[in-house]
């Protein structure tokens, strides 16, 4: 039986760690490969990518090093990692020995149609303001001065990151792509989630679960079970 992964992108400020839970509520055959960016966690006094094609390189480069022999492999990302898994389901597509069988991303309108509005160059109290307003989410660590200053470069990366993205290909995917968000998102809402029927020729299936935009921070396991049961009908 060909091994199976689910690689996860992180969404903006993310480490490969808010991943760590999920191997134990998935089938132990797959197997949850989280990329850790530069900048953050153990890796953290490395620069962090402002350039999404930068960042899918290094991480196509990874995920090859860890996939040894033929492989079954799904992409997720939510938000920042939507389009990062866009990207990186592009360079693994034609990799030899990978077989993509489906895209999973959440949190996030289809690569052509980005968000208008802008965080990118704002004072720091303007630049966590507009954050909260398009997330509704604040990480704890945040409210600490010391933790602030040690984590504002990394987001601000991130977000223009983000913000700058364009997508590298106007050619859709062949593999199928399941796009979901929370119900109570108000950043990104259903219309926008189809609009990721522009990106593959192989079938669009969306679902919303409770929460807003980032539901999956305060439960994973409604998210993990709509993963699990997609992979097992690609």
């Amino acid at each position: 039986m060909e091994p199976t992964y689910l690689i996860c992108l992180p969404f903006g400020g993310a480490g490969a760690s808010f991943f760590k839970g999920w191997q134990e509520h998935v089938p132990e055959e797959l197997t949850i490969l989280p990329i850790q960016l530069p900048g953050r966690e153990e890796r953290f006094v490395e620069t962090p990518h402002t350039d999404v094609a930068r960042a899918v390189e290094e991480a196509y480069s990874w995920v090859l090093e860890q996939i040894d022999g033929s492989a079954r492999v799904a992409l997720f990302g939510h938000s920042l990692g939507a389009v990062l898994a866009y990207e990186l389901a592009h360079r693994l597509s034609d990799a030899e020995g990978i077989r993509l069988t489906r895209l999973f991303v959440s949190g996030s309108p289809s690569p052509w149609n980005g968000r208008k509005e802008r965080a990118t160059g704002l004072g720091d109290d303007a630049f966590l303001a507009q954050l909260h307003r398009f997330t509704g989410y604040t990480h704890p660590a945040l409210q600490d001065a010391m933790m602030r200053d040690l984590l504002l470069p990394m987001l601000r990366a991130d977000v223009e990151m983000h913000e700058n993205y364009r997508p590298s290909s106007d050619k859709p995917l062949s593999v199928p792509i399941t796009a979901v968000r929370g119900r109570g998102d108000t950043l990104v809402d259903s219309a926008q989630i189809s609009q990721w029927s522009e990106a593959t020729t192989a079938g669009l299936s969306t679902g919303e679960l409770d929460g807003g935009h980032m539901y999956l921070a305060d439960d994973h396991a409604p998210l993990l079970r709509l993963i699990v049961t997609g992979m097992q009908t690609a």
